[in-house]
């Protein structure tokens, strides 16, 4: 057990990550076909999500709203009397030590042990017979030492992987009433020492289990709100609804998602994925499985979605133009630059398509490009180019850059304004290498930008992500990484559990 003796929370933690995030909920190896995006979170993440779940430990102890109770006891010499505990609340809240256990195919078991808790409260009494009556109100401490046990089950439920947390267990080690402060055993303290304690113990136990599952789910909720919210940007959205249920041996915890598209109210559809479990190693702390059925899709709707045109002007179009060229810029080119305001556009004319390999991700478009002028109605120049790259991502600096290779670049369909001639030869020539030294560069850098700032925009940045790397394979592409704890989603979930 010395592997799993964590400091407080961490399991916790994982199981509230993994109730709540599906809609569907069958067999791995039938879900595998189906499935678009999968995460492994190994052992080793685990520590560091271990760093501040003591927060999320003291929020399901806090959130807690423990009832009024009212009772009747009889009492030797005194007759019945009548109490009530009013305004349960907690205070000096500590928590000391945490194990847990991923438990293979079955769940998690966390153990808590020394929490150390302040009730207080008001407690009202009333004894006496029909000739005359005792009552009274007075504020009542109770100090306690509390262990902890939850053997948590995952199961499928209401078309959601749930977790049952019923098996709870609170272990009172010190449980000592206060009464006004007075620490005295006087008689008042003695009557209810019993019968309080008992009290209490019932229902802390049922209100901080129920806590549990309550926070539990609002944490799976808010899991999954954000995994979508990273994935999606204005029209374009990513269902992250899982495919089957969480698969979980004693070295990580793999959940296996649908990564649909949907964009103007179209969705994917992923009928066969490449998916293998031996596609994912447990070295790193964090893996994302990318498939190109999730991928490709998503070139897909940002290119409906008008998102690859540019219009590019002033000093950086002039500057692009300063690269040196094998091939000479032809005089219509040169007229056209130093015409009043020239303007360049470049859009995608066709749906990019995007397929991985070793080698890395390509992608084939057809690109168009028109060069015209506030000094003329008509473009100066137009054409198509048939372009195939290939590129490799990598995160650095917290900033997305894309290493691209040509692999096939063409141009066709070119036509000039009237009045101008020009070999047609010559000038595909020159507008194939403007193409690949000018105009891909020039792309690349745009994309990277976009996709950076898409992804600070969701909080990418606000992550401590270690050493991130970008493999590609056979249709699909694996991410893995380390990371330290991400403390801004932790204050965001906090101030959502606490509203």
């Amino acid at each position: 057990m010395e592997r799993n003796a964590m400091g407080p929370g961490v399991g916790l933690l994982l199981l509230f990550s993994l109730a709540g995030v599906g809609h569907s909920c069958v067999d791995p190896e039938l879900a595998y076909r189906f499935t678009g995006i999968v995460c492994r979170l190994t052992y080793p993440a685990a520590v560091v999500l271990n760093e501040k779940t003591t927060d999320v430990i003291q929020a399901a102890f806090q959130h807690a709203k423990y009832p009024s109770i009212e009772g009747e006891k009889s009492v030797l010499f005194m007759g019945k009397v009548n109490y009530g505990l009013h305004n349960l609340e907690i205070h000096n809240l500590s928590i000391g030590n945490s194990e847990f256990e991923l438990r293979e195919n079955e769940g998690i078991g966390i153990t808590i042990s020394k929490v150390s808790v302040v009730f207080k409260g008001t407690i009202t009494y009333l004894y006496g017979n029909t000739l005359f009556s005792v009552g009274q109100s007075l504020d009542f401490e109770v100090d306690s030492q509390i262990d902890l046990v939850i053997n948590s089950k995952l199961y499928c439920g209401k078309g959601r992987v749930a977790a049952d947390t019923s098996d709870c267990y609170l272990t009172f080690h010190k449980l000592q009433l206060l009464l006004q402060g007075d620490r005295e055993p006087n008689w008042l303290k003695k009557l209810f020492t019993n019968f309080i304690t008992i009290t209490v113990k019932l229902v802390v136990k049922g209100q901080i289990c129920n806590e549990i599952n309550k926070v539990a789910n609002i944490l799976a909720d808010f899991i999954q709100d954000t995994a979508e919210q990273f994935l999606s940007d204005g029209n374009i959205n990513v269902d992250v609804g899982i495919t089957s249920f969480p698969v979980i041996t004693s070295n990580y915890i793999e959940s296996y998602h649908k990564g649909l598209v949907t964009y103007n109210n179209s969705t994917s559809v992923i009928k066969d994925s490449v998916f293998k479990p031996d596609h994912i190693s447990e070295n790193r702390s964090l893996y994302f499985w990318l498939s190109d059925d999730a991928l490709d899709p998503l070139m897909t709707a940002a290119y409906h979605d008008g998102r690859f045109v540019k219009n590019i002007s002033g000093t950086e179009l002039t500057g692009m133009f300063q690269a040196q060229l094998s091939t000479d810029r032809p005089n219509l080119v040169d007229k056209w630059l130093l015409s009043g305001e020239p303007l360049l556009r470049a859009w995608s004319a066709s749906v990019p398509r995007l397929w991985t390999t070793p080698q890395g991700t390509s992608v084939k478009v057809v690109a168009a490009v028109e060069l015209s002028s506030a000094e003329q109605d008509s473009p100066a120049l137009y054409f198509e180019t048939e372009v195939e790259v290939c590129v490799r991502a990598s995160y650095s600096e917290k900033k997305v850059i894309l290493k691209t290779t040509p692999v096939h670049i063409f141009a066709a369909n070119i036509s000039i304004s009237e009045g101008v001639f020009e070999m047609e030869k010559s000038l595909s020539v020159y507008l194939q290498e403007a193409v690949e030294k000018i105009g891909i560069p020039k792309v690349i850098s745009y994309l990277e930008a976009a996709i950076t700032n898409v992804m600070d925009k969701q909080g990418l940045n606000l992550f401590d992500i270690i050493n991130p790397e970008v493999i590609p394979y056979n249709g699909y592409v694996l991410v893995q990484m380390d990371f330290g704890f991400p403390e801004h989603l932790l204050v965001e979930f906090l101030k959502k559990t606490l509203e």
